[in-house]
C-alpha cells in the first residue's frame, strides 16, 4: 500500500491546494461586489441571529483572514475583519454560516452537539498523536501496541473531521435558506453567498478524506507488522 498511499496523499494534497486557491479566488472576487441593501457582515450576523429569537450571542470582531467561527463556549460569533465590517456577497454569506452554528447551538442539532462532545478528547489527541505516532513507527517490531496507540489518537481526529461535515453543511444550507426567505440578497447575490459557501464546505470534504485516508495507511503498517510476526 505505500506507493499507492504516496499517490493518493499526493491526489488529495492537490485536490486541497486547488480547493483552496479557488475559495480565495471566489471570496476575492465576491468581496469586490457591494450588496444592494447595503449591510455589513456583523449587521448580517445580528439580523439573522434576532429572526431566530437568539438573544445572547454576541457578534464580536476578530483579527486574520477566514478567521471567522461561532465559540458555543461563550456564545459568540467570531467574525473576520474582513467579513465583520463589508458590505458584499462573500461576508454575508460567511456571516450567516457562522450564525447558523448558532442556530444549531440553540435547536440542539445534534451532530453539533456530538462534535462537541469529541472536542476534549480531540485537543488531547493533537497534543500526543504525532509523538506516539513516531515511536509506534520506529518500535514498530518489538512494541506494536505503542503504534495501535498512535491509531486510535488519530481515529478520533478522522472521527471529528467525518462529523464535522453535516454540521458544516447544514449551517450553510441554514444561512442560504434564511438569506433567500428574508430576501437579504438579490437573486444575482444569493447565487454567489452560495458558490462562495459551496467552495468553503469543500475545504472540509478534503481535510475528512485526507484523514481518512492517512488512517488506513498507519492502520495498514499495524498490520503488516502483525502479519510479519505471525
Amino acid at each position: 500500500m505505500g506507493s499507492g498511499y504516496l499517490i493518493l496523499a499526493g491526489a488529495i494534497m492537490l485536490f486541497s491546494w486547488l480547493v483552496s486557491y479557488r475559495l480565495k479566488s471566489k471570496f476575492e472576487q465576491y468581496s469586490k461586489l457591494h450588496l444592494q441593501n447595503g449591510m455589513s457582515g456583523a449587521e448580517i450576523a445580528e439580523k439573522m441571529l434576532a429572526d431566530n429569537g437568539i438573544r445572547d450571542v454576541r457578534v464580536i470582531s476578530t483579527p486574520g483572514q477566514l478567521t471567522d467561527h461561532y465559540n458555543p463556549v461563550d456564545k459568540t460569533v467570531n467574525l473576520s475583519e474582513s467579513v465583520y465590517n463589508q458590505r458584499n456577497a462573500a461576508a454575508a454569506a460567511v456571516a450567516a454560516h457562522e450564525c447558523g452554528h448558532a442556530v444549531q447551538h440553540a435547536v440542539g442539532y445534534q451532530w453539533l452537539t456530538m462534535r462537541s462532545k469529541l472536542v476534549p478528547f480531540v485537543n488531547v489527541a493533537s497534543s500526543y498523536m504525532q509523538w506516539v505516532l513516531l515511536g509506534g513507527i520506529l518500535l514498530i517490531n518489538t512494541f506494536p501496541a505503542l503504534l495501535l496507540g498512535g491509531i486510535v489518537l488519530f481515529a478520533a481526529t478522522t472521527l471529528f473531521s467525518i462529523v464535522t461535515l453535516p454540521v458544516e453543511y447544514d449551517a450553510s444550507n441554514r444561512a442560504l435558506a434564511w438569506l433567500e426567505n428574508k430576501r437579504m440578497l438579490t437573486q444575482q447575490e444569493q447565487v454567489r453567498a452560495k458558490d462562495a459557501l459551496k467552495w468553503a464546505a469543500r475545504t472540509y470534504v478534503v481535510a475528512a478524506l485526507g484523514s481518512i485516508a492517512t488512517l488506513l495507511y498507519y492502520v495498514s503498517l499495524y498490520m503488516g507488522a502483525g502479519s510479519r510476526r505471525d
